[in-house]
C-alpha cells in the first residue's frame, strides 16, 4: 500500500505581510501531479492543515479544491489537526465527507478508532491522533496522571489494542524529543512539549506533523513530511518535499522524497547596500541584511526597484557567514534557559531547585492555555 506522507500546509499563511495563497495553490497542484504519478492508495495530512484557528475564505477554498483534487484520484484521504487549526472547524462534515473517503480527525473526545484499509498484504489500521496537550487529555481521562506530553499521548494511544502482527500508520501532530525546529515554528517552554518516541513503538510508520524541516527522529519510519512551502526566512536553505511510504508486508517500509519546486524562493541576502545594488535582480522573496554600520537615504526604495519581492531589511548586522558558533547557540536557548541566564544575570548566582520549579510550572501553564 502505498502513501503519500504531507503536513504543514499552513493555508492562509501571510509572510512579513504578504498573502501567500498564490504561492499554496502553486505547491499543492504540484502534489496532486505527484500524488496521480505516484498512484498512491493514501494521502496523509499530519495536521496545521490551516495556519489560524479561524481561515480565510480563499484558503477554506483551497484546501475543498485539493480535498476533491485527492479523491478524484480514487485516493482516501486522513487528516487530523493541528495546533494551529480548530479541531472543531476542521471536522465539520467528517460523517459526511466519510463516504468520499475524507476521514477527517474527529475533536478529541479518547481515542478515535481506526480506519481499516486492505491489500495484498492483508489489513491496515490508519489511527488519526490531533494535536493534544496534557489538559485535554487529563479532561477525558481523570484517573490518569497525566504530567507531560509523552504521558499524554500515551495515555490516548494505550486505549488501543496495539499487539499482535498487523500493519499500524498513525498521524500524529506532536514534538517529538530530538527533532530540529525552524523559527516560524512556535517556540514553547524547552522540553516541556516532548514526546518521547519510543511510545509510538507499535507503529509501522509513524505520519508526523508540527515541524517545517523534513525529517525522521529516532528511526526512518518516525518521520516529519516538513512544511511544503517555506514560511520564515530560517527555512531559506531547506529543500521542501513529499514523502512517499510503500507499505509492503509487515516489517517492510520502504520510503522516499519528492522535491517540491517553489512558485518564489524565500532568500536572504547580504552586504553593503552598494553592492546589493549591483547584484543580479531577483524575484525571490528576500530578507537582505545590511552590513554597513550606517543606512543610505532612501536605501529601501532603491533595494525594492531592484529586488521587487523585498520582505525585510535589517541594518547593521554582521553577514551571517560570519556568526560565531556563540551567537548560534544563543539563538538556539529554549524560553527556560533564557530565563535562567535572566536571572543568574540579575541576582548573580543560578535558580535553585524550587525556583526552578516553579517558572517550569508557569511555563506550562501559560503554554496549555496558547496555541
Amino acid at each position: 500500500m502505498k502513501f503519500l506522507h504531507i503536513a504543514d500546509l499552513h493555508l492562509g499563511r501571510r509572510l512579513h505581510d504578504l498573502s501567500l495563497m498564490e504561492d499554496q495553490r502553486h505547491i499543492l497542484r504540484q502534489i496532486l501531479t505527484i500524488a496521480q504519478d505516484e498512484q498512491v492508495d493514501a494521502v496523509l495530512v499530519a495536521g496545521d492543515v490551516y495556519d489560524k484557528p479561524v481561515p480565510p475564505v480563499e484558503a477554506v477554498e483551497l484546501l475543498d479544491s485539493f480535498l476533491t483534487g485527492l479523491t478524484e484520484l480514487g485516493a482516501e484521504v486522513f487528516v487530523v489537526s493541528g495546533n494551529h487549526d480548530s479541531a472543531e472547524r476542521l471536522a465539520f462534515g467528517s460523517r459526511l465527507l466519510n463516504k468520499s473517503r475524507v476521514h477527517l480527525a474527529p475533536v478529541f473526545r479518547g481515542a478515535p478508532p481506526p480506519v481499516t484499509l486492505s491489500d495484498p498484504y492483508g489489513t491496515v489500521e490508519v489511527y488519526l491522533l490531533p494535536f493534544v496537550k496534557p489538559v485535554h487529555v487529563r479532561r477525558i481521562y481523570e484517573d490518569e496522571e497525566i504530567a507531560d506530553y509523552t504521558q499524554a499521548v500515551e495515555a490516548v494511544l494505550r486505549r488501543y489494542s496495539l499487539e499482535g502482527s498487523g500493519r499500524r500508520v498513525l498521524l500524529c501532530h506532536q514534538l517529538v524529543t530530538g527533532a530540529v525546529r525552524s523559527e516560524s515554528e512556535l517556540l514553547s517552554i524547552g522540553g516541556l512539549d516532548n514526546v518521547d518516541g519510543a511510545v509510538f513503538a507499535p507503529f509501522d510508520y509513524v505520519a508526523l506533523g508540527h515541524l517545517h524541516r523534513p525529517q525522521w527522529v529516532l528511526r526512518p519510519t518516525l518521520r516529519y513530511a516538513g512544511a511544503p512551502l517555506a514560511y520564515s526566512f530560517s527555512e531559506g536553505d531547506q529543500e521542501k518535499s513529499v514523502t512517499v511510504v510503500d507499505l509492503g508486508e509487515k516489517g517492510s517500509v520502504t520510503i522516499k522524497t519528492r522535491p517540491l519546486t517553489p512558485l518564489h524562493a524565500v532568500r536572504t541576502l547580504s552586504g553593503t547596500a552598494e553592492a546589493l545594488l549591483e547584484a543580479p535582480e531577483s524575484e525571490n522573496y528576500l530578507r537582505i541584511v545590511l552590513t554597513e554600520a550606517d543606512s543610505q537615504p532612501n536605501v529601501w526604495a532603491r533595494l525594492k526597484r531592484r529586488y521587487p519581492n523585498l520582505l525585510a531589511l535589517e541594518y547593521g548586522a554582521r553577514p551571517i557567514s560570519e556568526l560565531t558558533p556563540q551567537d548560534a547557540a544563543a539563538q538556539s536557548l529554549t524560553p527556560l534557559e533564557l530565563m535562567e541566564n535572566f536571572f543568574q544575570s540579575r541576582n548573580g548566582k543560578p535558580m535553585d531547585t524550587s525556583q526552578l520549579a516553579l517558572v517550569r510550572q508557569l511555563m506550562e501553564e501559560i503554554w496549555e492555555d496558547t496555541l
